[in-house]
């Protein structure tokens, strides 16, 4: 009995510890990308007012959307989460149609929501596609969670990589193919 206890207690208190460290994962997307270098930038600007700066940092030229890569937003106005949240499930609707289910794009809005936040005018959020594993999501000090979905990481980046974008430019820009 008394080893018994002293074992529950001894795995409560490693519990306890891995807890309190934390994720084992990087604390900023650049531990995630090291060798990231700037793919190419843009402004998203909606009926003439400047929303985001956007960022594709990747360690690969020519850009390759297999391979790991960080979509940094620079924020020029304040977002509610519920906004980013929806235009985003918006956006993979619009772009995938049908594909995904009710129940699949309610489900990556829970995720969002549980991972996203409020931004406000200079906030910063950077979305890490990691192959084989799903995205991280950062803002400028702390990861702010990890979806292990892959399925969910391609939906979501095809809001600003697809060729059907809704901002033509602003990919191209971020792609480095225009100006």
């Amino acid at each position: 009995m008394r080893t018994s206890l002293h074992h529950r207690l001894a795995v409560l208190l490693l519990l306890i510890a891995l807890v309190a460290a934390g994720p084992a994962h990087a604390a900023g997307w650049r531990d995630d990308l090291p060798q990231a270098k700037l793919s190419g930038s843009a402004e998203l600007r909606w009926f003439g007012l400047r929303i985001y700066n956007a960022a594709l940092w990747s360690a690969h030229a020519p850009f390759d959307q297999t391979q790991a890569f960080a979509l940094e937003l620079t924020y020029q106005r304040s977002i509610s989460r519920a906004r980013i949240v929806q235009t985003s499930i918006d956006e993979i609707h619009r772009l995938f149609g049908d594909r995904y289910s009710d129940d699949q794009l309610k489900q990556w809005e829970a995720l969002m929501t549980g991972v996203f936040t409020d931004v406000s005018e200079g906030d910063q959020l950077t979305g890490v596609y990691l192959p084989g594993i799903g995205c991280r999501f950062y803002n400028r000090t702390r990861l702010l969670g990890e979806i292990r979905d892959l399925e969910f990481a391609h939906a979501f980046f095809a809001i600003w990589l697809d060729p059907r974008s809704k901002d033509v430019q602003l990919r191209n820009r971020l792609l480095g193919t225009e100006k």
